[in-house]
């Protein structure tokens, strides 16, 4: 018994206590919350790592990230946001890899009772609209590419004049449908997945998507963790982890996007904000 006790104290003295259990943190994009928070779980069960995830738009995350100078992973709902990440040398481009892809398309409350059909729907009277922050949300940035792609000058002046609002993330996009504070928002088809007895899809035509978004991850230049980070990554991409997404209707590859469109569309990229734009 003395000895186990010395060698309790030593383990105190030399590796602390109490002896904790490997931790990661990844900094997300609220894009990929649903399949990321399942994906999270499943992994700690499996390795006994434990997984702390913070949401939220994917600028601000970053910034969030580049500030606090802590976070394992990167999960931006886009490459827009994984591009800036590695032009500040945030993460190591060599383990960015591409998880899931996502296609714009017009949410509406279920059963649509403002029979809205398509983007010039938005222009009605009456109709109210809300897009994400196009200055620090992904899919805010792509919503404005299709406007400034489908939309005359006019009718760009007037989808900006219905504007209620700009959302901060995914999740607030989602959200301002489901507690009717909009009648529609231009965001991801998968946001209707996440409430499917409040929300439902209102395709695009395919001429009206530019590009398809993808979800990036990769690992921060912070991270405690690294070789774990890498492992959490490999997870993700095996058939268990690509199960998960799916069963959240995310697309897993390219080739499921453009089967969904009915065309192939260019992936990722950046696409700059024009100024009349900023919130």
């Amino acid at each position: 018994m003395k000895r186990i006790g010395l060698l309790f104290l030593l383990a105190v003295v030399f590796w602390g206590f109490p002896v904790q259990a490997q931790r990661l943190l990844i900094l997300a994009g609220a894009a990929v919350r649903p399949p990321l928070e399942e994906a999270a779980r499943a992994y700690e069960k499996e390795s006994g790592t434990k997984v702390d995830l913070v949401f939220g738009g994917s600028g601000y995350v970053l910034s969030q990230m580049i500030l606090s100078r802590r976070g394992d992973l990167y999960f931006p709902g886009s490459s827009d946001y994984m591009e800036r990440a590695k032009a500040q040398g945030v993460v190591f481009p060599e383990t960015e890899r591409r998880v899931a892809y996502l296609v714009p398309a017009i949410i509406v409350p279920k059963g649509n009772p403002k029979g809205i059909k398509g983007l010039k729907d938005l222009l009605r009277p009456g109709i109210r609209v809300a897009i994400a922050n196009p200055e620090g949300v992904c899919v805010g940035a792509y919503a404005v590419e299709i406007i400034e792609h489908a939309f005359s000058e006019a009718e760009k002046k007037e989808f900006r004049a219905r504007l209620v609002n700009y959302t901060r993330s995914c999740a607030a996009t989602a959200m301002a449908v489901m507690l009717g504070n909009v009648d529609a928002v231009l965001g991801w088809r998968v946001f209707a997945f996440w409430a499917p007895d409040k929300l439902e899809v209102v395709p695009l035509k395919k001429e009206e998507i530019v590009r398809i978004g993808y979800l990036p991850v990769a690992v921060a230049r912070f991270a405690s963790q690294p070789k774990e980070a890498q492992r959490f990554i490999a997870f993700l991409l095996s058939p268990k982890g690509r199960d998960i997404f799916r069963r959240h209707h995310y697309f897993v590859t390219p080739e499921e996007a453009w089967a969904y469109i009915g065309a192939v569309k260019p992936m990722g990229g950046i696409y700059q904000v024009p100024p009349s734009w900023s919130p």
